[in-house]
């Protein structure tokens, strides 16, 4: 299978403003988000628990190994020394996998979902952002903020289908469903400045996956109540109201070439994943 076949199967979003890149950075964005692909299926497959963790351990021992063979790690290998990569950050990932890898996963504290959803998503979007040669500290730090944002999304977007997992990221609640987006549009917002540091050509594919994954969350709210919202099916966003919040993208493009930044309202959240993770040494 081609990685445009494989992105545009797995993340119809990202492949969605993925269009509007440079061909080499879209190819290479589609390498990570294979890699990326290959240790969550680990964690989301049918197989036993036990046979989930001795998979976890082996691709991990494979990223390891100067002699693996596996395309996808070598590919995930290249990018490593291409865009300067930390190791840490692809071991913050494997953490955020291995959570998933219990019985039953219960996230009791907002610590505990802010590290998860970094471990998961903002790793994702702190790669990606190297990627896009971005190395503005506080620009990769809204790295990190899109990419807790779109998993605060998931979370609120799968609640049903974690709940069938034995995974419960949060309660089972319209309130909590309303909380977690709220929390989720506070790092979209403070994302939305660290944009600018984004080369020009690039800038526009991440203003749109920004705005097509945050309307997942809007559509969640519109349920209006959780009975309906268990009843919707999986949420998600029509190719007509893509083609709208691209449109509603150029003006965001033309905002934030006259943006300042607003105060970091995400600040207290990075505290939390601090006292685990230090950014420093990731960056």
């Amino acid at each position: 299978m081609s990685k445009k076949k494989f992105l545009a199967i797995y993340a119809k979003s990202f492949n969605w403003a993925g269009a509007f890149l440079p061909k080499e950075i879209y190819e290479d964005c589609s390498s990570l988000y294979n890699f990326c692909r290959s240790v969550d299926d680990i964690a989301d497959c049918d197989d036993k628990l036990s046979v989930k963790v001795q998979q976890m351990n082996t691709f991990i021992d494979s990223f390891n190994s100067k002699n693996c063979d596996d395309e996808i790690i070598l590919d995930m290998k290249r990018l490593i020394i291409k865009y300067n990569i930390s190791d840490k950050i692809i071991f913050d990932l494997f953490d955020g996998v291995k959570t998933d890898l219990v019985e039953r996963l219960e996230l009791l504290s907002e610590k505990e979902i802010f590290l998860y959803s970094y471990r998961v998503a903002g790793t994702v979007g702190l790669m990606m952002a190297k990627i896009l040669r971005v190395n503005d500290r506080a620009a990769l730090l809204g790295a990190i903020d899109l990419g807790i944002a779109m998993q605060l999304t998931n979370i609120s977007r799968d609640v049903i289908e974690d709940k069938m997992s034995n995974r419960f990221y949060i309660k089972s609640s319209f309130s909590d469903l309303k909380n977690t987006i709220g929390i989720a549009d506070e790092f979209y917002d403070n994302a939305f400045f660290s944009i600018r540091a984004i080369p020009l050509r690039m800038r526009f594919a991440i203003v749109v996956a920004r705005r097509v994954y945050r309307r997942i969350g809007y559509k969640v709210l519109r349920c209006g109540n959780f009975e309906t919202y268990e009843k919707s099916g999986r949420i998600y966003v029509s190719n007509f109201e893509k083609i709208f919040e691209t449109i509603l993208s150029l003006f965001d493009l033309l905002k934030l070439s006259h943006a300042k930044r607003s105060a970091n309202t995400t600040a207290q959240y990075h505290r939390l994943i601090n006292e685990d993770i230090d950014y420093n040494a990731r960056f």
